[in-house]
């Protein structure tokens, strides 16, 4: 099954670059481009690619913007982010507004093209830095005032864990060997776990998580 791919930066030669690395990998292929966050939409309304890959800063409407339109309107369409800069101001906004993974422009080719499948699955893919970086958002936020903020009802003490281990970025293979349970648990326990939290993939996971105050900055499983 071929995973369509549209391509939104504002950058003509980015664009092509993207454009033939996509379209020579097996199993993928470009369906139409936009230079800004206003084009992204409307092409992806129109041609409903499986996966956007969509440029943060661009003139008129942004990548956050355009972001947040697409994942409202076509919740079968997935958003990985591209940007020059891991401490871009706007990862948080755009991962907020629904974007599954967040990759540097500098990416090598094959990480690249495996992102855009990790997506596509329905995975998501954030890099090493930019996990970081949402623990460092959440760990300077002032404590919430008023009354601490629970699990909500049916989150299990192990499901509490493998959350834990999804906020701090590890894989389910890595959270299988860290809790000693099967590949196949630990899927079953993130299904849940999405379905509980209202979240639509595993990067709102994390974000549910934190700001429902399910994980904390220095918890430990």
């Amino acid at each position: 099954m071929t995973t369509s791919v549209l391509i939104a930066d504002d950058q003509a030669l980015l664009r092509g670059s993207f454009r033939v690395l996509v379209d020579t990998a097996d199993g993928l292929h470009v369906v139409g481009e936009a230079a800004d966050g206003a084009q992204a939409v409307a092409q992806a309304a129109r041609l409903r690619p499986d996966v956007v890959l969509m440029d943060v800063r661009m003139p008129g409407t942004d990548g956050i913007e355009a972001t947040r339109r697409i994942c409202a309107d076509l919740p079968d369409t997935r958003v990985l982010i591209l940007t020059m800069f891991d401490l871009d101001e706007y990862v948080y906004a755009a991962l907020r507004a629904g974007a599954s993974g967040f990759l540097l422009k500098d990416t090598p080719p094959a990480d690249l093209l495996a992102g855009i499948r990790v997506v596509a699955a329905g995975e998501a893919l954030l890099a090493p830095s930019v996990t970081r970086r949402l623990l460092a958002e959440f760990a300077a936020r002032p404590a919430p005032a008023g009354p601490a903020r629970t699990a909500p009802a049916g989150v299990t003490d192990r499901e509490r864990e493998v959350l834990t281990l999804v906020g701090r970025g590890m894989s389910n293979t890595e959270i299988a060997e860290h809790l000693h349970l099967s590949h196949g648990t630990v899927k079953s326990h993130i299904g849940r776990l999405l379905a509980k939290l209202a979240a639509r993939d595993r990067a709102q996971l994390v974000i549910a998580a934190y700001e429902a105050g399910l994980v904390g900055t220095r918890s430990r499983p």
